[in-house]
């Protein structure tokens, strides 16, 4: 399955920058068009607040909504929608053979992005985790969690960073003085989503636990409504959204984010012919 993950990634990050390239991204709006002209409105389910969101608007495409991605690729499942917007890292763990869904595919990539981790407007812990990034790269153990969970082929190179912190006002003494490294997720597999036993798991998980290891404290995983991350953040209900995050205009600006750690893409999920 991971290696069947990793050979659907880095194919499709290829085929995603080639699309880019040559203009090829626009093949969704071709087909939508395609599916005006036969009568037929296509509609896509995205998750609210995402990424897949934000390409469905920015197309005019007709789209549905709803709470996760997973969600998404129930409405593909059940008919309710005719495709799915989600992440290629996604993609790759949940469509295809030997998959929870091995009657779809996805088409086409209609944009390339960047995964970040998103911290308090201001917060020195993005500059912490940029640390540990760092480090981790350059020991190999962020290679090694990437390839446990078939997504080694998506990371970016770190280059090396060292911590600084806010004095006096710093999240970090904040947070190890309070013992528990808060992280908002959704369930979203490769990166966090619960094994047969109920623990929190993926790459992203991975290296939250790594981090909270490194700042002394425990990791708690709390499930968020995505819409709400920004608003979970600044009340601190959460210290951290780390959960295949899209480094979009509106989270740059709204949070302080750390260095990209994963490429990614948004591709389109369709029932298998």
């Amino acid at each position: 399955m991971k290696k069947k993950i990793a050979k659907v990634l880095a194919l499709g990050l290829v085929v995603g920058m080639a699309l880019t390239g040559c203009g090829g991204s626009d093949d969704a709006d071709k087909n939508a068009d395609q599916a005006a002209t036969d009568g037929e409105a296509m509609v896509y389910a995205v998750e609210t607040g995402s990424a897949g969101e934000a390409a469905a608007i920015e197309k005019g495409l007709q789209y549905n909504s709803v709470g996760s991605q997973s969600d998404a690729l129930m409405e593909v499942a059940s008919g309710t929608s005719d495709a799915a917007i989600i992440d290629l890292l996604m993609a790759g763990a949940m469509i295809g053979e030997g998959t929870s869904y091995p009657d779809m595919i996805y088409t086409d990539a209609l944009t390339t992005e960047e995964y970040g981790v998103g911290c308090r407007k201001g917060s020195d812990l993005a500059s912490y985790i940029n640390a540990v990034f760092a480090e981790s790269y350059a020991d190999g153990s962020m290679q090694e969690i990437a390839t446990q969970y078939g997504v080694q082929e998506s990371l970016v190179e770190q280059q090396a960073a060292e911590f600084v912190a806010n004095e006096p006002d710093s999240d970090v003494a904040y947070i190890q003085e309070k013992g528990t490294l808060i992280v908002g997720i959704t369930e979203f597999e490769p990166m966090d989503y619960k094994d047969e036993n109920g623990q929190w798991i993926g790459f992203d998980a991975d290296m939250a636990k790594k981090v909270a290891e490194k700042l002394g404290v425990e990791v708690e995983f709390v499930v968020i409504d995505w819409d709400n991350k920004i608003m979970e953040l600044d009340s601190k209900n959460i210290d951290v959204v780390w959960n295949g995050m899209t480094l979009t205009p509106e989270v740059t600006e709204s949070m302080e984010c750390t260095n990209a750690y994963c490429n990614n893409a948004q591709v389109v999920v369709v029932p298998a012919e």
